[in-house]
Order: structure tokens, then C-alpha cells, then sequence
């Protein structure tokens, strides 16, 4: 397949050649910080989103102009880590610090993935119940099932091909807009200029936003799936080992990026001004769960805008969930020297497989307990915004070892950035625990 690019080189170079007819396209560029991003607008972030939307209208659309850069940051600096070493970012923090900490931070987020699983299929059963009925709880088996059959017998190199384009899905909650009045002025105001109420509620979704926007799972996903990208291409290898390559991925990696965060924070600033100009607008300030966001919206903004709704809510679902388990799985096997790659037959990587699997259905009998999904959902968001501050922390020091990227350093504004967002987001949990110690969370 390879060779059909190579057509117009002359048989000699054809090796290290190939590539260059498919990079031409800045769309072919697009991979893992494009999965990455979409997958962040998951059914528990449009959630989140909503709930954000509804309670304080527009009073934090201004929260994505502030996400973006910082994601930015955290997100391609994963990404270097991946590509420049080789090795996901367990594996990197498993060579350079101690056992226990790889330990405690990979139980972290396997117990958040697996809860954030749980309230995204939850969500998918109950939007697909929403349009053609059925039992809820079901449904959301069917698609935890759907999931860890495609992630086990397609390969990554085929299955990238269905994240990417399970990204269309999050067009859904822009045209949602279409159905719905918006006073354009005063959603400029309120994005541009922020609008900050020294409140416990208040404080305490900033950092459920922090938490849905910049999760951990994240920085292993996209790290995991730059190596994954180089096992893909015969011709790649870890940057530290083929400088030839730095500034060609470099680029490729900054733009995959940039876009990629940016899909992510206008869907959740759509998500944001769609509930804020109708739920909150019609007085409905509390919604338990996506699903009750896009049944809501149906008699104050149409049949159109509650279908739309609903499908971005299932066709996101696809998207995370894979996202969700496999950066679980890739976190457990750099852990514990396992196996690991979405290319390889389910013989050959059964313990890898097994982790996407019990998250998976961890998540989906998770769903069948006596739980708010509302709460579980909104915490969770929450839980990930506290633990992710220490494994930024680490995730920011490895970007400086020499034993990790070789002579393939961090340019020093993606450093600050990367380091800006771990500060801003220690600083909103404080914020957050403070607050809540003087006067709760109300």
C-alpha cells in the first residue's frame, strides 16, 4: 500500500519518499490530537457543558478562550513525549520514577475511566431510548459491547479511520444553533469578557469544566496513539532516534494539535450557548443528565434540535468510549510491561484486550446500580480535575529528561503553556476545596 505512494520517485528513494504525496493534505495530517480533542466532548462533557449552560447562561462561556492554549500546551506535549521517545506514558514513568507512584496514578485512572464509561453509556442508552425507545440499561449494554468489538478485531491502522470519522458527530451540537434564537452581541460580551461570581457553586464547575476539558486520560491516549502511529509507518521511528524526521513531525503534531483542542472548545462553547439560550432562558437551571438536556430542549427549541441532540450524544459515545478504555489499557500494560497495540491480534495482547474490556463493561454495570448518573457524571468530572494536577506535574518533568527526548527539546512556549496549564488547574482545585470548606458547595 505504501508503494502505490511512491509512484512518482524514482525506485531508489521510494523508501524514504513515501510519505511525502499523503502529507501534502493537511487533512491527512489529522490523527491522534483530532481523535483526542473529539473524544474530549464526550457524553459526560456535554453533561457537564450543559448543566454549565443551564445553571449560569452565559456567565462561563469564557472558560474555552482559557482552555484552549492551556490544552494546547499539556496535550502536544503528551504527544512529543509519545512520538520522540517511543513509549507511551506509563512506560516513560515507569523508567524514570518510583514504582509506587505509576501505581497510584494508573489505579487513578482506571477507577476514573471506568466511572466515566459508566455515565457515557448511560447517556448513549438513554438518548437512543429518547428516539426509538427501549430500555435504557440494554442499550447501553448493546453499545459497550459495540465498542470493545470494534476496538479488538479491527486494526489500529483501519480503526483510526472510524474515530475520524465518528468526529463529524460533534458538528451536531454547532447546528444545533441554527434551531435556536441567539442574541450574538451579548454572547460576544460575556466570551470576551469574564463574568466571575466568588461562589462555591460556581467555583466548583470552573473546575468540573477544568476537569471535562483536560483530563488525564487524554495525555495517555494521545501519547499512546503517537507511538501507535509510528509502529503503523515503516518508514517512522522515535524522533530521538531519527532527527531527519523532528522537524516534519514536529510540524504535523503542532497542527494535528491545535486543531484538534480547538474542535474540542467550540463544540463545548456550542454545547454551552445552546443550553443557556434555552433551558436557562425558560428558567430550567438543573438537568440530571445529557439525555434530559436534549429532551428539554425539544418543546422550547423543536423536534430539529432535540434530534440533532441527541445523535451528537450517541455518535460521541462511540468516539469516547474507545478513548476512555484504551488509555486505561495502555496506561495498565506500560505499567506492568505488557503487550500493548490496537494493531495486534487479540492472542497476542489478551491482557491489554482484557483492560479495554472490564473498563468497558465495568462502565456499563456500573449503569444498572441505584446511582444519580447527574452526580456521578458531574463528580467525576470534578475527581478528574484533582487528579490530573500530579500527573501533569510528572508529565511536564519527563518533557525535560534527556533519558526521554534526547536532543529533541520542548520549545519554550509550548513549556510555559504546558506548565500554565498544570498551575491554573491546581489552582482552581484549591479554589474549589477552599470554598467549599468555608461554605459548601450549594
Amino acid at each position: 500500500m505504501e508503494q502505490h505512494s511512491s509512484l512518482q520517485s524514482p525506485p531508489s528513494v521510494a523508501n524514504d519518499k513515501p510519505t511525502a504525496p499523503a502529507e501534502k493534505s493537511w487533512l491527512s495530517k489529522l490523527g491522534p490530537g483530532l481523535i483526542t480533542g473529539a473524544a474530549d466532548d464526550d457524553p459526560s462533557g456535554i453533561a457537564t457543558y450543559s448543566q454549565t449552560g443551564a445553571q449560569f447562561g452565559f456567565n462561563l462561556m469564557w472558560m474555552t478562550l482559557l482552555t484552549y492554549p492551556l490544552m494546547v500546551g499539556i496535550q502536544e506535549v503528551s504527544a512529543r513525549i509519545g512520538r520522540v521517545s517511543g513509549r507511551g506514558l506509563a512506560s516513560n514513568i515507569k523508567r524514570h520514577y518510583p514504582p509506587w507512584l505509576l501505581y497510584a496514578m494508573v489505579v487513578l485512572l482506571l477507577i476514573a475511566n471506568t466511572v466515566n464509561i459508566a455515565a457515557d453509556v448511560a447517556a448513549m442508552g438513554d438518548a437512543l431510548h429518547l428516539i426509538i425507545g427501549g430500555k435504557p440499561q440494554l442499550l447501553a449494554l448493546g453499545f459497550g459491547v459495540l465498542s470493545i468489538l470494534l476496538q479488538v478485531f479491527i486494526p489500529y491502522t483501519r480503526y483510526v479511520h472510524v474515530l475520524k470519522w465518528l468526529t463529524i458527530a460533534l458538528m451536531a451540537y454547532v447546528a444545533t444553533v441554527l434551531a435556536v434564537h441567539v442574541p450574538w452581541l451579548t454572547v460576544l460580551k460575556h466570551t470576551v469578557v469574564p463574568t466571575i461570581e466568588w461562589k462555591p457553586a460556581y467555583l466548583t464547575t470552573m473546575v468540573a469544566l477544568f476537569g471535562t476539558t483536560i483530563s488525564p486520560y487524554l495525555f495517555f491516549w494521545q501519547a499512546s496513539q503517537e507511538v501507535e502511529e509510528i509502529r503503523a509507518d515503516p518508514d517512522a521511528e522515535p524522533l530521538r532516534k531519527a532527527p531527519e524526521q523532528v522537524g516534519r513531525e514536529l510540524r504535523r503534531i503542532r497542527m494535528d494539535t491545535t486543531i484538534g483542542m480547538a474542535v474540542s472548545n467550540i463544540v463545548a462553547w456550542f454545547i454551552m450557548l445552546t443550553t443557556a439560550v434555552t433551558l436557562h432562558a425558560h428558567g430550567l437551571l438543573e438537568i440530571q443528565s445529557s439525555a434530559q438536556a436534549a429532551s428539554a430542549l425539544k418543546p422550547i427549541a423543536g423536534n430539529l434540535a432535540f434530534a440533532l441532540f441527541s445523535l451528537g450524544i450517541i455518535g460521541t459515545g462511540l468516539l469516547a468510549i474507545p478513548v476512555l478504555a484504551g488509555s486505561a489499557a495502555y496506561a495498565m500494560a506500560g505499567a506492568f510491561n505488557w503487550r500493548n497495540s490496537l494493531e495486534l491480534q487479540p492472542s497476542a495482547a489478551r491482557k491489554f484486550y482484557g483492560i479495554i474490556a472490564a473498563a468497558t463493561m465495568g462502565g456499563v454495570l456500573i449503569g444498572f446500580l441505584p446511582v444519580d448518573p447527574m452526580k456521578a457524571l458531574y463528580w467525576s468530572a470534578v475527581i478528574n480535575g484533582v487528579i490530573a494536577v500530579p500527573i501533569m506535574v510528572v508529565t511536564m518533568l519527563l518533557s525535560t529528561r534527556k533519558g526521554v527526548m534526547g536532543d529533541v527539546g520542548i520549545s519554550r512556549p509550548i513549556h510555559v503553556l504546558g506548565w500554565a496549564c498544570t498551575a491554573v488547574m491546581a489552582l482552581a482545585v484549591v479554589a474549589m476545596f477552599a470554598t467549599m470548606a468555608h461554605g459548601g458547595v450549594s
